[in-house]
């Protein structure tokens, strides 16, 4: 059966942009711990190259992985990049490898500094989505809800999401630009941004989720995960994924990874498709394991 991500179904960014829902995510491109560059930079560049392949067409990164490694990397392996949509994240700045603070700067200044700053790492005229990474809570909102709208509005890029958010986040955001996605942290096993989801799946929110094929104790032997998968052929993982695709029409799963074969193994996840009954003991038991954290 050949691989393909658009049997996952397809979206419309900013109802414009058309592109197939399972996508794929940049941050594991760069070295350990998101800093630096990759170990194996030749597997990452065929990592990237087999994506048109595989019918995924939207890719989404940030000017923090590496920082300014993961950007570079996606425009040597892919520019020009035909149908396919990169989306970048500005707002975070990287002092240090994973486990130091990635605080946020959400300065109108800096903001329109690093959009215009990842123009150049991507080589586009116009970032066709741009998300501002998470909200500074040391500057007015507002202040850079008008940022970002004065990026639209000069045309540096094309459609604007938020990362990190609440609903309030969502609707204040919504007075000043048109929101085209939200992306937050989303897993069968976490489920904290479950009334996020649920608001962007009313208002027709493309929904980014981040570490989309976490299971936490569901992937143990003999769980109702185990049990799916293995009527499915399949690895826990990958049934985490289709049920991710499955929980809502606007989902846009982002699985990342630096290596050919992991990224087949998660487009593999496009052709499960589970039963009712499957989803919803899943659907139960993710809730009852995010209960228990």
């Amino acid at each position: 059966m050949a691989l393909d991500a658009g049997k996952s179904g397809s979206f419309m960014i900013g109802g414009a942009i058309r592109i197939n829902r399972l996508g794929f995510g940049a941050m594991r491109l760069t070295g350990p711990n998101i800093w630096g560059p990759p170990a194996d930079k030749a597997e990452v560049m065929r990592t990237l190259r087999r994506l048109p392949e595989l019918g995924v067409n939207f890719i989404d990164t940030a000017d923090s992985y590496g920082p300014d490694v993961s950007e570079p990397l996606i425009r040597e392996g892919l520019h020009p990049y035909g149908n396919m949509l990169v989306a970048t994240k500005g707002g975070l700045v990287r002092p240090g490898p994973l486990g130091s603070p990635w605080p946020a700067v959400g300065r109108p200044e800096y903001l329109r500094q690093q959009a215009f700053k990842s123009l150049r790492w991507l080589g586009v005229e116009q970032i066709d989505l741009w998300q501002l990474h998470r909200i500074d809570p040391k500057v007015p909102r507002d202040e850079q809800f008008d940022a970002v709208k004065g990026l639209l509005n000069d045309g540096i890029i094309r459609y604007a999401g938020l990362s990190n958010v609440s609903v309030a986040d969502v609707e204040a955001a919504s007075k000043v630009f048109k929101v085209a996605t939200v992306q937050n942290r989303y897993n069968l096993v976490d489920r904290s941004s479950e009334d996020v989801l649920d608001y962007c799946t009313t208002h027709g929110i493309g929904f980014i989720p981040w570490f989309p094929l976490a299971a936490g104790q569901l992937a143990s032997k003999g769980s109702i995960l185990d049990r799916v998968a293995q009527a499915h052929g399949a690895a826990p993982g990958q049934v985490a994924l289709a049920w991710v695709l499955e929980r809502s029409a606007v989902m846009l799963p982002i699985p990342g990874t630096s290596k050919v074969s992991h990224l087949e193994e998660n487009v593999a996840a496009a052709d499960i498709k589970l039963s009712d009954e499957e989803f919803a003991a899943l659907d139960a038991s993710g809730k009852a394991e995010f209960r228990r954290h």
